[in-house]
């Protein structure tokens, strides 16, 4: 796809990236088969051909309108239809260039305004999300029906690991919505890598990715958030930390590609490439270590695993979950349509609430077609909306393994 670039765009760094990706594009409209926004709606617009075509038209004119700020905010950012495409066209790269020259040409209704504003003060900081949640479950029983459903049952906490002595040691992201919403996840995590002989350190200055700020066009505070998790996690690197654990598998899309975020800032270039090539999901590492050996008790409840966007398409490992758990035994059953999107999508749940919630219940539906006893998943936002209407519990994978751990 030729492009001719509006002068406020040639021969900058977001433009150049913008063009080299819409000149791969060969418009086949194979992605629109895999879009969910697109199976939804039917409209050219809110398929990935079609947002591209809105970008291009952005990048060419120098202005967008309201309709394609509205199309490309119904977009999930699910990559699915980088899965499909035959080009290999980065259309995730593209949308995020896209919204964010939208943002700084337009601004939005101030009640639009507010809300994300709020969402990137509360969300990112656990020390602030954690609060508000307790209020919320403190009052949970008072609640009525529809917001009852958003707000997840407090956990009770499993215990971490005592033991610091193993040679092995990883690094793990704590995150920030998850500490509050599911503790349980990597306290897992850990008492699992622990029976493997490896250390699993959180490092409490390593909060947020970043994704939340950057997926909302406010690139310059998200990248705000991968340096100082870069610099966090920096001293333990170079004391020989062999991987960075990232149980949220949202999360783990965003920090394997600090390297190409951060390739223009010379401060942090070389550390946030290094980061990037340590960066492994749980299903990662687990894959390669010796599960025979882990001391687990039978497990026959059936189960019925949702493999997230974020990790079969964001990380292209759409069957490392599915191959843990049936390597140490778990009772897995079939699900449907495992392509598409749940409908979370970091804030899209909130941001999009009609859309997501018609992802959701079509989701839910084909989690349930062998009637499982629970349903799995390996990223947070995935876990709290499908437990949201979900007739069955709803975990995180590792939970499982560590429910299997004998003593």
């Amino acid at each position: 796809m030729q492009t001719n670039l509006h002068p406020l765009f040639k021969n900058s760094p977001q433009g150049e990236e913008a063009d080299a990706i819409l000149r791969s594009c060969v418009h086949c409209g194979f992605c629109n088969a895999t879009c969910p926004t697109y199976q939804e709606l039917s409209d050219e617009r809110d398929g990935p051909r079609g947002r591209i075509y809105l970008i291009k038209q952005l990048l060419e004119e120098g202005q967008a309108t309201d309709k394609t700020r509205l199309h490309l905010d119904r977009c999930l950012n699910c990559r699915s239809c980088e899965t499909t495409c035959p080009s290999g066209v980065e259309y995730g790269r593209l949308v995020d260039i896209g919204k964010e020259i939208i943002e700084q040409q337009q601004s939005r209704p101030m009640a639009e305004r507010i809300l994300r504003w709020g969402m990137r003060q509360i969300m990112p900081y656990s020390g602030r999300f954690t609060p508000l949640l307790r209020l919320g479950q403190l009052f949970r029983p008072l609640l009525p029906g529809f917001l009852k459903h958003h707000v997840p049952v407090r956990q009770s906490r499993l215990p971490w690991p005592a033991s610091k002595s193993h040679s092995r040691v990883m690094l793990m992201l704590a995150g920030c919505v998850q500490p509050g919403s599911t503790p349980n996840t990597n306290a897992a995590a850990a008492m699992v890598l622990d029976k493997l002989g490896v250390t699993l350190v959180e490092e409490a200055r390593a909060g947020c990715c970043g994704a939340l700020s950057y997926h909302l066009a406010e690139h310059d505070e998200g990248l705000d958030f991968m340096r100082r998790n870069i610099d966090a996690w920096w001293p333990a690197i170079e004391a020989g930390a062999e991987a960075i654990v990232v149980t949220a598998s949202g999360c783990g899309t965003t920090v394997k590609d600090y390297g190409h975020l951060l390739r223009h800032d010379d401060s942090y270039a070389m550390r946030a490439s290094r980061v990037s090539e340590l960066a492994k999901d749980l299903s990662e590492i687990l894959l390669n270590e010796d599960l025979a050996s882990l001391p687990m008790k039978p497990d026959t409840l059936k189960t019925a695993v949702h493999c997230p966007c974020s990790l079969q398409h964001g990380q292209q490992l759409p069957n490392s979950v599915e191959m843990v758990l049936r390597e140490s035994g778990v009772n897995l059953v079939e699900t449907t349509e495992k392509h598409l999107c749940c409908g979370s999508a970091g804030t899209y749940s909130i941001l999009q609430p009609k859309l997501s919630q018609k992802l959701l219940d079509n989701k839910v539906k084909a989690l349930m077609v062998e009637s499982p006893d629970r349903i799995v998943t390996a990223n947070i936002g995935c876990q709290l909306h499908i437990e949201s209407k979900s007739p069955v519990p709803v975990q995180h994978w590792i939970e499982i393994l560590a429910g299997q751990l004998d003593g």
